[in-house]
Parts: C-alpha cells; structure tokens; sequence
C-alpha cells in the first residue's frame, strides 16, 4: 500500500485556508518586518502575543496575499510594494491591541519588529495608523479610568454631606457650651 504524499500545490492551499481562517477570526491584524530578530527574540515575543490573545505568524507573502484577498482585506494598489520582505502577521483575537502593544514595546526594547500595515476589522490601516493604535491603553487601563470617574462624583458627595455633618456636630457644640451643658 502506497502512502499520499501531498504535492507542494496541495501543501500551499493548506497553508492559505488555514491563514485565511485566522484573518477571518482576527478583530485586528498588524503586519510587521521582523528582519534582525533571533530565534529566542521571535519565540519570546510569539510567547507574549498568545498570552494577549493573538497570534504570531511567519509565511510567505504571496500566500499572504492570496490570504488577505480570500477575506476581503484590501490593500490599497499605491500599498502594494509594503508586502515585500520578512513579514510576520500579527493577529488579535480577543483583545484588538493587546498584541499590537506587544510589538510596540518590543520595537521600544530593540528597535524590532517594525510595523508595516495593518487592518482594524476590514479597514486599511498604514504603519503611522497602527503605531498610533499602539499607544492606546489597554482594556483593563480603560476600564480602571471608567471606574475611577465614576467614583469621584461619589467621594465628592460623600465629602460634602460629611461636611455638613461636621458643621452641624460643631454648631450644636457650640450651642451646648453656651447652655453650659455637660
């Protein structure tokens, strides 16, 4: 009995249906020139991608492309030439910035990966767009600030009626002494 071995054709369409069907699932895609990054770099930097909740991925660009084309992410024709070189796609399936910050502070840490692209849902997004991304804070930050201005109106009407408790215990103080009562 003669086992199939798979063509390089049938191993390419794998390899597109499988890409495919994580850009289809990513909330946001980034992509990234990762040239210059050595094996420990790119196996920390994939560790601390899946641990936000993203994906690191390394393939070809042609696949890339044929990929982005099968999920109706549009590359601007003038963009085109971006998808040249080592480029790693960066996916987000929960959190959409956690894993784009990730990139950022490993760009901040060793001047790499470098962004190139990216996508927010099916928007085109340019490297200054997505490094602006970048710099927003991160869910929880969000929610911490939310929280905390919902808050502060509180601890002021607690402050002020508290004040006013003051005064009155201070008022019948007064009133008290000048009764000379004990």
């Amino acid at each position: 009995m003669k086992k199939h071995t798979k063509s390089a054709r049938e191993i390419k369409e794998e390899k597109v249906q499988s890409l495919t069907d994580k850009l289809s699932r990513a909330k946001t895609i980034t992509f990234a020139d990762y040239r210059g990054l050595n094996a420990n770099q790119l196996a920390d930097l994939r560790a601390k991608i899946k641990t936000a909740g993203g994906e690191f991925i390394i393939e070809k660009n042609n696949l890339i492309r044929l990929s982005l084309k099968a999920t109706n992410h549009n590359v601007p024709t003038q963009s085109e030439s971006i998808l040249n070189g080592p480029t790693a796609a960066i996916t987000a399936y929960n959190d959409e910035i956690a894993p784009i910050k990730e990139i950022a502070d490993s760009n901040k840490a060793l001047g790499l990966p470098i962004f190139k692209f990216g996508f927010f849902e099916s928007s085109f997004l340019s490297s200054e767009e997505v490094e602006k991304i970048s710099k927003i804070p991160g869910k929880d930050v969000l929610r911490a600030k939310v929280v905390g201005s919902l808050n502060s109106p509180l601890y002021g009407i607690v402050s002020v009626l508290s004040g006013n408790l003051r005064n009155l215990v201070y008022a019948l103080n007064q009133i008290k002494e000048q009764k000379g009562v004990n």
